[in-house]
């Protein structure tokens, strides 16, 4: 059952007034190469959640590099990490060699279990494939990856943003944003979401499309 709280907006995010919501632990998971806005989009949208704590998650606590250069410090490492309500995965270049880190990979397979929900954004999606956890799940990806789903078992869809019961997938790279938001919508409602997108000044006005033709709805 969903706790019923009064909350109010400022710039900074959702404010809640409530003694007794459930606090929501939200783990993103970090590793070199990885693209900084598959993460720091749904950061952006999962933070401002009135009962979320969130946490930046590496196997270390130096800065991780990203893709495009960008450094981002851990808050707490894999092995501190105790039961999560959330998980999120990022995609970027180096999802590629984390395909194959034991590591990461087991994290996922322990949190699994707990977890409400697993989310990956962009080729993000391949590293929970990678982890066995979306065999027979409808999930997307980045539009460049999405013929690499179904080797995994999982059920590719051209869609920005895919729910299947615990699983939540994105697409590329922008497609975080999209992806958090329609998370808090499920985790504290659709007033909440669209509040946050509001203070976000989400409104996307693309000068170009940002799919080929043949990936577009």
């Amino acid at each position: 059952m969903k706790a019923q709280f009064e909350v109010h907006f400022t710039a900074g995010g959702v404010k809640s007034m409530s003694l007794d919501m459930p606090v929501l632990e939200i783990g993103f998971v970090m590793f070199s190469g990885m693209t900084q806005l598959d993460l720091t989009g749904a950061w952006e949208v999962l933070t401002r959640l009135p009962n979320a704590s969130c946490h930046l998650l590496a196997r270390d606590q130096g800065p991780i590099r990203s893709a495009n250069g960008l450094s981002i410090v851990p808050t707490k490492l894999f092995e501190e990490c105790g039961q999560l309500d959330i998980v999120v995965i990022p995609g970027g270049p180096g999802h590629l060699e984390t395909m194959q880190d034991d590591h990461i990979l087991s994290f996922l397979r322990n949190q699994e279990p707990g977890c409400q929900y697993l989310m990956a954004a962009c080729s993000g999606t391949l590293i929970l494939a990678a982890a066995g956890l979306l065999r027979g799940y409808n999930c997307t990806t980045h539009w460049t990856a999405m013929h690499r789903l179904s080797s995994f078992g999982a059920k590719p869809v051209n869609q920005r943003v895919v729910f299947d019961r615990t699983r939540a997938t994105g697409g590329g790279v922008t497609a975080g944003i999209d992806l958090g938001l329609v998370m808090a919508a499920t985790l504290a409602g659709e007033d909440v979401a669209r509040q946050i997108q509001l203070m976000m000044e989400y409104a996307p006005e693309p000068p170009f499309p940002g799919r080929p033709a043949n990936q577009r709805h």
